[in-house]
């Protein structure tokens, strides 16, 4: 406890008398008042907490911007919504009357005003926003947490929004992804047994010919080495084309290979745990089915989501058939809708038009163009009827 004399104040009567001793203060504590520190040179303290204060709103109301804008997430915004009203409780709590720390507050004489790096006055995405934001709630919030020990304030409290604001920065900065999400509006999927006129690479590199931007290796059945050399190949073809390549389930194989992006499905690895493995140097697409499973998705950091099926396929079997009306619900969602779509399933030439009717702007096909004799045609005449 810092040296100095206290006063206690009856709510009530408004009367602020001295109490020199540990002793009496907790006598008069005890007995219902309420007592305040005061210090004829305690500007460090309360200029200390009063900056710090400041800066944490700062950070939280810019996060929380993001969570409730971009992110069009609620239950995100509405948590530090809560942080920062927890924070003013902290610091109403907190033994310095408000009068003090306005009177302290001493914007032109803060030395490290002017103090700045050219990483601050530039940012290169959202993430590097949130980042920096969050950055400064926390070290703010451990400012005023030490502050909390020295007044006898809660600094358990406070220490406990410190974490609250760790794991919130962190949820809103694995949702916003890579920031390298582009909107494809062709993908196709490659499995070579689909492929009967010509083989496989062969397949790739006319559906790249044919203005496809995304080509994805799907191949369930093959040697993890094989698989690994097959992905190289297709990684040789598409660079220089600047088409990019997602890999199937397999997130070493990705790595591996240098792929683009790996597409999980709802029963495989999640997309936390992808990024456990390879950071965000992979694109993450994530199969869904209804809006419930999108938002998640996105909430998690997915780059893109493929929305499906919309019409039954024969290239791979579901139990149910989403449709069109799931693609115009994920559209319409402002969570979903904030993320790359690739519609799939059934897609054909003569079917794509209804599905960009209602919005679409990419898909993803497979067999349609696999199994064509002229796979280069059948991806122009796909992307003609996408437009744009």
């Amino acid at each position: 406890m810092v040296s100095g004399w206290w006063g206690f104040v009856q709510e009530e009567k408004g009367t602020l008398t001295p109490a020199p001793s540990q002793g009496e203060r907790e006598g008069e504590q005890e007995a219902g008042w309420r007592w305040l520190f005061y210090r004829p040179l305690m500007s460090q303290v309360a200029r200390l907490v009063d900056a710090n204060a400041g800066r944490a709103r700062e950070g939280l109301r810019v996060v929380e911007d993001v969570a409730r804008f971009v992110l069009c997430d609620g239950a995100l915004a509405g948590e530090f919504k809560s942080i920062r009203h927890g924070l003013q409780e902290a610091v109403g709590g907190l033994p310095i009357d408000r009068g003090v720390l306005l009177a302290w507050r001493d914007a032109a004489g803060d030395v490290g005003a002017a103090s700045s790096t050219a990483g601050e006055r530039s940012r290169a995405d959202l993430s590097a926003i949130v980042a920096a934001a969050g950055g400064r709630v926390t070290e703010a919030l451990r400012a005023i947490e030490e502050a909390a020990k020295v007044l006898g304030g809660d600094a358990v409290g406070v220490e406990r929004l410190r974490y609250r604001a760790y794991d919130g920065c962190g949820a809103v900065e694995r949702a916003l992804g890579t920031g390298r999400a582009e909107q494809w509006r062709l993908c196709v999927l490659l499995t070579e047994a689909l492929c009967v006129h010509q083989p496989w690479l062969r397949v790739a590199e006319l559906a790249m010919d044919g203005g496809a931007d995304c080509v994805q290796l799907r191949e369930k059945t093959l040697e993890t080495g094989e698989l690994v050399e097959r992905a190289r190949a297709l990684v040789a073809l598409a660079r220089p084309r600047g088409v990019r390549v997602v890999v199937n389930d397999r997130v070493d194989v990705a790595l591996a290979a240098g792929a683009d992006g790996v597409h999980v499905g709802q029963g495989d690895m999640g997309v936390r745990d992808v990024r456990r493995l390879a950071g965000n140097s992979l694109l993450v697409g994530v199969s869904t089915g209804s809006v419930e499973e999108a938002r998640a998705a996105a909430a998690a950091g997915a780059d893109y989501c493929g929305v499906g099926p919309m019409f039954v396929s024969t290239t791979k079997r579901k139990p149910r058939v989403a449709g069109v009306e799931y693609l115009r619900g994920y559209l319409g969602d402002g969570a979903c809708a904030r993320v790359p779509h690739l519609a799939i399933g059934g897609i054909t030439p003569g079917n794509v038009g209804g599905l960009v009717e209602a919005g679409c702007r990419g898909v993803a096909v497979s067999s349609v163009v696999c199994g064509a004799v002229e796979p280069g045609e059948v991806c122009r005449e796909i992307l003609a009827g996408v437009g744009g």
